[in-house]
């Protein structure tokens, strides 16, 4: 797989922040890689920075051995659907969208899971478009790889890349528990900081609030200023792990609520105590090294690389030798092995 001197030759569908950083990056790398965009300005865009931009999208992709796809939450499973007919069954093809269980599933049900591995790179902005884009965006993030039991050779290639191009850390989980994950982790927090904002922008004191706030608010609020679309897409498309979770926060907010209007002082610390733990918490690893058979049973391979992720660790390397794969990476020191 790759050009004359190894290196793949990669394409980029989509090229948001997220596709054009991607881009930028690979660019950067010295890495074959060509990008496409429906739409035409970003595509001009792109040739001004001296990136490949074709018109067409069957150009970009040709000849390609990965192609990342970008772009709207609601066409990439279209788009899944025309990259892999523009392809061979060599190309090895990942999305980067911000929820995984659905376009998974749409993945298995059009035969494609043993070349299609759902990722999600968990960096970015609230700005968005390729100007917004940078090359370094992804450096010690968390890149998120959802891989099926048939899917673990493309996602083999993937974790070199990802770790040794982007220098991010790959974690492994299933499509499930990563939108459980990010549901609390990234889209709660778009609903909070929406809900924060939209407050202020409706109270009686909005412009004082607004010379005021301090880093607080302004920590609390900054995702609110995401492309309201762009959230709108992210929140409807987890919506039953969104309202599972949200059901959580609005419980400890509660109790928090609770604890304000009973003036109970120790019942407050406990609880900001309790949340301490996570906002902060310990930065204890130790590296974990497995090593498994080409040919061996594919069930034992994945729910290794899932149990890295899933416990809240993640993947430093993967090499394939001969007929093993060894994996290196590293977990919490409390983590059950």
């Amino acid at each position: 797989m790759g050009d004359e001197v190894g290196r793949p030759r990669v394409a980029v569908v989509g090229t948001g922040l997220i596709g054009g950083s991607i881009l930028l990056r690979l660019h950067e790398a010295g890495v074959p890689v060509a990008g496409w965009d429906p739409d035409p300005a970003t595509r001009a865009e792109g040739r001004r920075r001296g990136l490949a931009f074709p018109d067409e999208l069957a150009d970009a992709v040709r000849d390609r051995d990965v192609v990342f796809l970008g772009g709207p939450l609601p066409s990439l499973p279209q788009t899944l659907l025309t990259v892999a007919g523009l392809t061979d069954d060599r190309c090895v093809v990942t999305d980067v969208g911000s929820t995984k269980a659905a376009v998974a599933e749409f993945a298995g049900a059009h035969g494609l899971t043993g070349r299609f591995v759902p990722g999600h790179p968990m960096a970015g902005t609230e700005r968005a478009g390729l100007t917004a884009a940078l090359a370094g965006l992804f450096v010690d993030a968390a890149w998120v790889l959802c891989p099926s039991a048939d899917g673990l050779v493309p996602f083999r290639s993937l974790v070199g890349l990802i770790v040794d191009v982007f220098a991010a850390h790959v974690v492994p989980m299933s499509p499930g528990v990563h939108d459980s994950v990010v549901a609390l982790s990234s889209h709660v927090p778009h609903l909070l900081a929406g809900s924060l904002a939209g407050a202020a922008a409706d109270s009686a004191v909005r412009d004082a609030v607004v010379r005021l706030a301090a880093g607080s608010f302004r920590d609390g609020t900054r995702v609110a200023t995401t492309p309201a679309r762009r959230t709108a897409d992210m929140l409807l498309a987890n919506r039953e792990q969104v309202l599972r979770q949200l059901a959580e926060v609005r419980a400890a907010l509660d109790g928090l609520t609770e604890a304000v209007r009973a003036d109970d002082l120790p019942a407050l610390v406990a609880r900001y105590e309790r949340a301490r733990t996570v906002r902060l918490p310990p930065d204890h690893t130790r590296p974990v090294r497995r090593r498994f058979d080409l040919v061996g049973d594919p069930a034992e391979e994945l729910a290794f690389v899932r149990s890295v992720g899933e416990s809240g660790g993640h993947l430093t390397g993967c090499t394939v030798t001969g007929e093993t794969v060894t994996y290196t990476g590293l977990r919490p020191a409390d983590a059950v092995a």
